[in-house]
C-alpha cells in the first residue's frame, strides 16, 4: 500500500500536535510560574528585581540544556528511530513537571529548594530540546509529497494549544486567595501533566516510524555492511559530528532563522506578564486572561498561515511575516499601555499574529535544509541553540531594558524589531543557497 493511501500523515500529524502540546504545557507553566510565583517561593529576597530575575534565571537554564538534548536524541532519531526517541522525551518531561509540583520550597528545606528546580528544570530543558525536531520530522516525513511545511505546522501548532492550556490552568489558580496560590494553588497545573502524559503516550504509541527514515536506514545498513568488509573504508561519523563538518553554514542560518519564532513568543508572553504587571501595575489575572485570547488567535492563524504558504511560496511568506513583525511591537506597547483589556488584545494580537505566521512555517523549511540521515540532529541543534541563545535570554534581556529605561519601552521595541530582522535576514541567504544546490543538483553532468 502506498503510504499515502493510508491514514498515517493525519495520525502523524495529530501526534505531532498532542505530543507538542503537553511538551509544550509542560514548559510554558514553568515560565508562568518564574513571572508569577516562583521569584518569592524559590528566590526570596528585599530586592523584587533580583527574585524575577533569578527565577527567569532558572527559566533560561532550560533553554540551554536543550542544545544537549538535541545532541543526544538526535543521534538516537537518526540512528535508531525518530518513534523511540519521541516516546522517551515525553516520559521525561512528563514526570520532571510532576516532580516539579512535588518540590519543597525555600520556606521548607532552604537553599536546597532553588538547586533542585534548577536539577529539574535542565532534565526539562533536555527533554524538550529532543521533541521539537523528531515531532517536525514525524509530521513532515509522513506528508503527501509536496505538502511536508504544512503537515510539519501541526508539531508548530503544539505551542499554542499547550499555552492556552497553561493559561487556562494559571488562570484558574491565581483566582485563589494569595496565601493558598502560593502555598499548594501554584503546583495543580505541573500535577496535572500526569494525565496528559498517559494521553501523550497512548495517541504517540499509535504511530508508525517514519517511512523516509526507514528508507534511509536500509541504505544506512547496506553502507555499513559494505563498510564492515571493507577494512580501508572509513568509520561512520556521529550525526553530531557529520552536521558540524560539513553543514555548518546552513546550520547557523537556520539558527538565525528561527529567531523570530522563538524570542518573539517569550518576548509576547513570559515578559509581557513581568512587564504588564510590574512596570505597568496591572493585575495578574487580567494580562492572563488577555494572554488566553491572544493564544486562541494564535491558535487558530497558524494553520491558515501554514496553508498561505503552501500557495504563495514559504520564503516569500516568511520574508513578508517577518518584516511585518519588525512593525508590530510600537503598536504593541502603545496599546498594551492604556491597560484597558480590548487594547491590550489588540496590541499584543498584532505582534503574534506576524510572529505565529513566521512559526507556523519555519519548521518545516529549515528541515528540507538537510538530508534525511542527518536531518534530527541538525534541525533539533538549530533549533535548541538559538533557543539557548534568543528564548532564554529574551525574557532576562527583556527585564533588564525595562529597569533601565523605566517609563519607556521603546528599547523594548527595537530590541523586537531587531530579533525580526535577523530571521528575516537568515531566510533570503537560505533561500538563495538552497535555490543554488538545487539548480546545481540539476544541471546536466558532462
Amino acid at each position: 500500500m502506498k503510504p499515502s493511501a493510508s491514514p498515517q500523515p493525519r495520525r502523524a500529524a495529530a501526534a505531532a500536535f498532542i505530543g507538542t502540546m503537553i511538551e509544550w504545557y509542560d514548559f510554558y507553566i514553568y515560565a508562568t510560574a518564574a513571572a508569577l510565583v516562583f521569584g518569592q517561593l524559590f528566590f526570596p529576597s528585599d530586592d523584587k528585581l533580583f527574585s524575577t530575575l533569578a527565577a527567569f534565571g532558572t527559566f533560561a537554564v532550560g533553554f540551554f540544556a536543550r542544545p544537549l538534548g538535541g545532541v543526544v536524541f538526535g543521534h538516537i532519531g537518526d540512528r535508531i528511530g525518530r518513534k523511540k526517541s519521541l516516546i522517551i522525551t515525553l516520559i521525561m518531561m512528563g514526570v520532571v513537571t510532576v516532580c516539579i509540583g512535588l518540590l519543597p520550597t525555600h520556606a521548607q528545606i532552604g537553599v536546597a529548594a532553588p538547586v533542585l528546580l534548577i536539577l529539574l528544570r535542565v532534565v526539562q530543558g533536555i527533554a524538550v530540546g529532543g521533541e521539537w525536531g523528531g515531532a517536525v520530522l514525524m509530521a513532515g516525513e509522513h506528508a503527501p509529497k509536496g505538502r511536508r511545511n504544512f503537515f510539519a505546522s501541526f508539531a508548530q501548532l503544539g505551542s499554542p494549544a499547550g499555552l492556552i492550556l497553561s493559561l487556562l490552568a494559571f488562570s484558574a489558580v491565581t483566582r485563589l486567595p494569595e496565601e493558598d496560590l502560593m502555598s499548594w494553588g501554584w503546583r495543580l497545573p505541573f500535577l496535572a501533566s500526569a494525565l496528559l502524559l498517559v494521553v501523550g503516550l497512548a495517541i504517540r504509541l499509535g504511530v508508525n516510524e517514519s517511512p523516509e527514515f526507514l528508507e534511509d536506514k536500509k541504505l544506512a545498513d547496506r553502507a555499513r555492511a559494505e563498510r564492515a568488509d571493507n577494512p580501508v573504508a572509513g568509520k561512520e561519523q556521529a550525526p553530531v559530528v557529520e552536521v558540524l563538518k560539513t553543514s555548518w553554514r546552513p546550520l547557523l542560518l537556520c539558527i538565525g532563522a528561527n529567531t523570530l519564532g522563538i524570542a518573539g513568543v517569550y518576548f509576547t508572553n513570559t515578559f509581557m506578564i513581568a512587564y504588564s504587571t510590574q512596570q505597568l501595575g496591572l493585575p495578574r489575572s487580567l494580562i492572563l486572561e488577555c494572554l488566553f485570547v491572544v493564544a486562541i488567535i494564535q491558535f487558530c492563524i497558524q494553520p491558515l498561515a501554514a496553508w498561505t504558504a503552501e500557495k504563495i511560496g514559504a520564503t516569500r511568506f516568511l520574508c513578508g511575516a517577518a518584516v511585518l513583525a519588525m512593525a508590530s511591537p510600537y503598536p504593541m506597547f502603545m496599546l498594551v499601555s492604556s491597560g484597558q483589556a480590548p487594547l491590550i488584545i489588540l496590541g499584543i494580537a498584532l505582534a503574534v499574529v506576524c510572529m505565529a505566521s513566521f512559526y507556523a512555517v519555519i519548521a518545516g523549511y529549515v528541515s528540507s535544509m538537510f538530508e534525511t540521515r542527518v536531518r534530527y540532529t541538525a534541525i533539533s541543534l538549530a533549533y535548541q541553540i538559538c533557543g539557548a541563545l534568543a528564548g532564554g535570554l529574551t525574557p532576562l534581556i527583556g527585564t533588564w531594558l525595562a529597569h533601565q529605561y523605566a517609563g519607556q519601552w521603546w528599547p523594548m521595541a527595537v530590541f523586537y524589531s531587531f530579533i525580526s530582522g535577523i530571521s528575516l535576514v537568515c531566510v533570503l541567504i537560505l533561500s538563495r543557497r538552497h535555490a543554488e544546490a538545487n539548480r546545481l543538483e540539476l544541471a546536466p553532468q558532462h
